[in-house]
């Protein structure tokens, strides 16, 4: 299905991202943290399959890791500096500009989604709606991978200074199971970021 990645979106639905792109960039471009977890959870997707990166930012590190592994990856970001970077660092991969939770790949099929460090940007309804798009989109027995403290909570973005909310385990338990989606496990990094790893049920293999 083609898909329409031009860069026509309403200002300004990069959470403050996009004043700020070149020192997020700067930051995390010699960064592994995150990587040893987003490979070991891309062992269980189908070899050469596709993930959907939401919020990728310029693709470091966890496109890169994705793409590193033989995965189809697809890029979308409110940013047009980070997503500018990461079309030069990914020709090949398909990158849409806009906000994700209005992401045109959602009519799309994925093996994988990953929502490295967005989340928890998004308001409480925006989180929501995410998830039960990410549950649309995701195969019988995809995967998704997100990172939120653990705990619910709110505080000021680091580069920012706009407000993050974690909903908590709780919450997002409920928002997953309501979406046809089982939180499997939880784990925090070397980082200490906290991840959901989420499937949706592959009911014909029952």
């Amino acid at each position: 299905m083609p898909v329409n990645t031009s860069n026509s979106f309403s200002p300004d639905g990069s959470n403050g991202y996009e004043a700020v792109a070149e020192d997020f960039m700067s930051h995390r471009a010699g960064s592994t943290i995150g990587v040893a977890t987003v490979r070991q959870w891309a062992k269980f997707l189908p070899p050469g399959g596709a993930v959907l990166d939401l919020g990728c930012g310029h693709g470091v590190p966890v496109s890169q890791t994705l793409v590193d592994e033989g995965f189809r990856v697809y890029g979308v970001d409110a940013s047009a500096a980070m997503i500018s970077a990461f079309r030069a660092r990914f020709p090949n991969a398909p990158a849409e500009q806009n906000k994700v939770e209005d992401s045109r790949f959602f009519g799309l099929r994925f093996d994988g989604v990953i929502a490295w460090g967005l989340m928890f940007l998004l308001t409480g309804d925006a989180q929501a709606n995410v998830i039960r798009k990410v549950a649309a989109a995701l195969k019988p027995g995809g995967k998704f991978l997100f990172t939120a403290p653990g705990q619910e909570c709110e505080w000021p973005d680091n580069l920012t200074g706009q407000t993050s909310r974690s909903l908590g385990s709780d919450a997002y338990r409920l928002l997953l199971k309501s979406a046809g989606l089982v939180l499997e496990d939880e784990a925090v990094d070397e980082g200490q970021n906290h991840y959901f790893f989420v499937r949706k049920p592959d009911n014909s293999a029952a």
